[in-house]
């Protein structure tokens, strides 16, 4: 089921917004994207039952030491992910999403942590489920990634987040790899959104009932509709912090803003949740543009 018209015109409206404002300020934009990459990280690895909180990644990335022994697998995926999600931000402008590039991903992922299923698809009798559902058989992988790719490559009627949401169904659905999956998937959304001319996102482990939903949801009903919505509501809050920073407003708590307007907290999180005002999270706090109106 594809986004509807109406929210396609509110994505249009903030993106055209956000085109216009981010001319000439390109070293801001990097310094958001910069910003942001220790929660995403965290999330991504929190999504997949690392222990490490967000204060710890950030350390790590930092190289500062952490006040608990933390294993060093968990110390790798952080600085793995990391490293990824920088590369592959710096790569988006050298052409198509292909299967080398994934497994060039994969290695930079998982290299140093497993290094015999680092770089490639799964082999003859590497078999993996996640819940319920059974993946592909090895001997299949290939054939179905390169299926999607051509399939990915050649849509060119359907709405950018529309695309992209089926693609990250069918990638999870694949489960290519023995490891590392969900977290590959997610940079490939990114990828994605960046070659759209979209920001990257960040797709939270608080809100992870919502995101493995969505894949029960393809599986079972043959929808993509939960998906899309996962990837609509993390877009428009992420073009609102990038338009709320490149106007240079005044960035305020949720909580400071119902404060000076005397308004109620709890109505304006489930606003800001469903993105019907432009509020957005820094560090897992709801924030927004000092001067804007609610009506």
């Amino acid at each position: 089921m594809a986004i509807s018209k109406l929210k396609k015109g509110q994505i249009k409206a903030l993106k055209d917004e956000y085109d216009k404002l981010r001319l000439g300020k390109e070293a801001l934009l990097a310094l958001l994207d910069e910003v942001e990459i220790p929660e995403n990280v965290y999330n991504s690895n929190a999504i997949e039952n690392s222990t490490l909180t967000l204060k710890e990644t950030e350390k790590i990335l930092l190289e500062l030491e952490v006040s608990r022994d933390i294993s060093l697998r968990e110390v790798f995926e952080a600085k793995n992910l990391a490293r990824v999600i920088s590369y592959k931000k710096n790569k988006v402008h050298d052409g198509k999403l292909d299967k080398e590039s994934i497994l060039l991903l994969h290695q930079m992922l998982i290299g140093g942590i497993d290094d015999e299923i680092s770089g490639r698809f799964r082999r003859v009798g590497e078999y993996v489920r996640v819940g319920t559902h059974i993946a592909p058989l090895p001997e299949q992988v290939e054939k179905t990634i390169d299926d999607l790719l051509f399939d990915y490559e050649n849509d060119y009627l359907s709405y950018p987040l529309d695309k992209i949401a089926n693609f990250h169904l069918g990638f999870e659905t694949i489960h290519p790899f023995c490891d590392g999956n969900g977290r590959i998937g997610r940079v490939l959304i990114n990828y994605q959104l960046l070659q759209f001319g979209f920001p990257r996102i960040i797709i939270r482990d608080k809100e992870k009932k919502d995101y493995y939903q969505a894949f029960s949801d393809f599986r079972i009903n043959k929808t993509t509709k939960t998906m899309e919505k996962v990837l609509l509501l993390a877009v428009q809050e992420s073009l609102n912090k990038r338009i709320a920073y490149l106007k240079g407003q005044t960035i305020v708590s949720l909580a400071d803003y119902v404060k000076e307007h005397d308004l109620s907290l709890s109505s304006l999180i489930n606003a800001a949740r469903r993105q019907n005002i432009p509020a957005f999270r820094e560090k897992g706090i709801w924030k927004i543009g000092a001067d804007f109106k609610y009506v």
